[in-house]
């Protein structure tokens, strides 16, 4: 205990003057904490601890202290509150519960569907919307900028455009977009880790308006990034653009994961096999199933209508991921890095409409 001038006792049954403090206290410079004696200070220690506890929570740490990361990358917590949505914005079910309740009950389904004219425009506006908020965020990527400053960034451009962020409470991810960094595959948590110079990172944006969500993502440099790093980002926006090229009447959604592979292993690098592309219309996910790596089992055929996203992980090492105790944030299992690029396409009568 450290002496100091007279207080009044902390101990709830006492109002001795005091002048000894806790050094833990002083140490994480907690004002107020004054005990007459050792006897009282140790009487009340089991409730005057969660003191210490709360303010430790409070400033910048690791949550998972005894978590075995692949990678040098870890959460920095406290994550900041929940942010709000106005009233007048239209919501998607899973909003206040975090169960997307009609999304499971197609679950179990393997049918495609082919949407309407009035439903195909309601798909571009929020595709529109999805692009320009993701280049909004894009702008603000920087060294020295926390990931949850880009989740503010991109939560406050999305309720401008009468949108909702489709992540946020998505079966209770706790933000509007997913940042996943350097070896983060996806679903990256925005949290208080500052960006530094040569990272890369993933911004994941998703948006739900007039009933539909539109879904995109896009990898970017962060300053000076190494030339591996640079070849890393490119060829995952090549495999991208290379499997887009092959949407049209008729492609076997299995097709898509042989020119991804073939382009990525080319390279020398792997692909991701535990995420794959979806459906997406008026629910966030669902068929079909549409996996980025060749010899796929992959069900359906291109029809005009369909609206899916395509959005190939591709890694440095191994495609094999791990999960962070927050079950959300995938990680190479090596801790190399991931990068990936996303587009929502619509197949027309021609070939391929890119939404987003």
């Amino acid at each position: 205990m450290a002496d100091s001038q007279d207080k009044t006792c902390q101990s709830p049954d006492c109002d001795k003057p005091s002048k000894l403090q806790c050094p833990t206290c002083i140490k994480l410079k907690i004002e107020g904490s004054f005990f007459c004696s050792q006897e009282c200070f140790k009487k009340n220690w089991s409730t005057h601890k969660a003191v210490h506890k709360a303010k430790l929570e409070s400033q910048p740490h690791d949550p998972f202290p005894d978590f075995r990361y692949t990678g040098p990358l870890k959460a920095v917590y406290p994550l900041s509150p929940t942010r709000q949505i106005p009233d007048n914005i239209k919501k998607p079910d899973y909003a206040e519960t975090g169960i997307p309740v009609s999304e499971r009950q197609v679950r179990a389904s393997s049918a495609i569907r082919c949407l309407n004219e009035q439903e195909i425009e309601g798909m571009r506006k929020v595709c529109k919307i999805a692009r320009e908020v993701l280049d909004i965020g894009a702008a603000a990527v920087r060294p020295g900028i926390t990931t949850d400053e880009i989740d503010r960034i991109v939560h406050e451009a999305t309720i401008e455009r009468g949108a909702y962020p489709s992540p946020l409470n998505y079966y209770n991810f706790p933000k509007s977009v997913c940042t996943s960094v350097n070896e983060v595959i996806c679903h990256g948590i925005p949290d208080q880790r500052v960006l530094k110079e040569g990272d890369i990172v993933n911004l994941d944006v998703t948006c739900y308006y007039g009933g539909f969500h539109g879904d995109l993502n896009e990898t970017y440099l962060v300053g000076k990034v190494d030339e591996k790093g640079q070849k890393l980002v490119n060829t995952a926006r090549e495999c991208l653009q290379k499997a887009i090229a092959m949407v049209k009447p008729g492609t076997k959604y299995r097709e898509f994961g042989k020119v991804i592979e073939s382009h990525a292993t080319a390279n020398g690098f792997s692909v991701v096999r535990t995420f794959c592309g979806h459906g997406i219309n008026q629910l966030f996910h669902c068929a079909p199933n549409v996996p980025h790596y060749a010899s796929n089992k992959a069900i359906g055929i291109c029809k005009p209508g369909h609206v899916f996203t395509i959005e190939p992980m591709i890694c440095e090492g191994t495609w094999k991921d791990e999960l962070w105790p927050d079950n959300w944030t995938a990680v190479t299992a090596d801790g190399k890095r991931s990068a990936q690029f996303e587009h929502t396409l619509l197949v027309t009568e021609e070939g391929v409409e890119i939404l987003t």
